[in-house]
């Protein structure tokens, strides 16, 4: 306790000597500036009115400019070099700093909601559920075997048009083994998606209709349209994130752009 209470009256003594005074101490015969210690302060997340914390602070403050002080008396270490990369972080914290500053005062909510209001068509899609026979054909297979496919597939749609279950035709004759196990189901699929004649054909088609066998890159295809196609709208809740992303990167640039124009550059010769 009688510890604790001469800390804080050293501490309560240290604040009142900067409060009347416009140095906080010296090292090595250099004043240390009370506005710096207080810049100290600001920087930790320490109040000015907490004695405790404070004193703790400029005891740490003034051992390492002590310290740095003596480092460099040393002459070991390269002080131009060290200049520059302390240039350079203060450049990098000017810019942080501003930034964060500008863009939260720039991108607002009400920006984002409008964004999304007026670029609706960037978050809805079409989907249809699919399901279809694949009878797979290479980039290397020869004319006779590719039509021996088209017979096999053309089979197939007979006994589709006949009446046999899609799911069981499927089971029997699909390449794609893990559709097939779910009765040919390809489930929902976006537009534009899958290969550009599967896309075409499954948005043309009406549910409940089942297409002749076509071919896309991956061989022929007997496709069924289970249900849709149908637009869904993604929610505000789930894009926001990316749209707020996109604003501030958009105000970043610009401001960029404006802050470069008001400062004239040039390269010496």
């Amino acid at each position: 306790m009688k510890k604790l209470l001469m800390t804080t009256l050293i501490s309560t003594l240290l604040l009142t000597a900067c409060s009347q005074q416009e140095s906080v101490g010296k090292v090595d015969g250099k004043e240390i500036s009370k506005q710096s210690f207080e810049s100290y302060l600001k920087h930790k997340n320490i109040p000015s009115s907490d004695a405790e914390r404070a004193g703790r602070a400029l005891n740490a403050y003034l051992e390492r400019t002590a310290l740095a002080a003596a480092i460099q008396k040393t002459e070991k270490l390269d002080g131009s070099l060290i200049a520059a990369e302390v240039e350079e972080f203060r450049k990098q914290v000017l810019l942080n700093r501003y930034f964060e500053m500008f863009l939260q005062d720039a991108i607002s909510d009400d920006a984002v909601r409008n964004y999304y209001s007026n670029n609706i068509e960037k978050y809805q899609n079409a989907k249809v559920q699919v399901a279809h026979i694949l009878l797979r054909v290479k980039p290397t297979t020869d004319e006779s075997t590719r039509k021996a496919i088209l017979t096999t597939a053309h089979e197939a749609y007979s006994k589709l048009q006949a009446g046999e279950s899609f799911a069981e035709i499927a089971r029997q004759y699909s390449e794609d083994k893990v559709s097939a196990a779910k009765g040919g189901s390809l489930g929902w699929i976006n537009e534009g998606a899958v290969a550009p004649e599967f896309s075409e054909k499954a948005f043309a088609m009406q549910p409940d209709t089942i297409s002749e066998p076509f071919l896309t890159s991956f061989g022929f295809h007997i496709l069924k349209v289970l249900d849709g196609p149908r637009v869904v709208k993604k929610p505000l809740e789930a894009v926001k994130g990316d749209i707020r992303y996109q604003l501030r990167s958009q105000a970043k640039r610009a401001e960029t752009e404006r802050l470069l124009k008001s400062v004239k550059i040039s390269q010496g010769r």
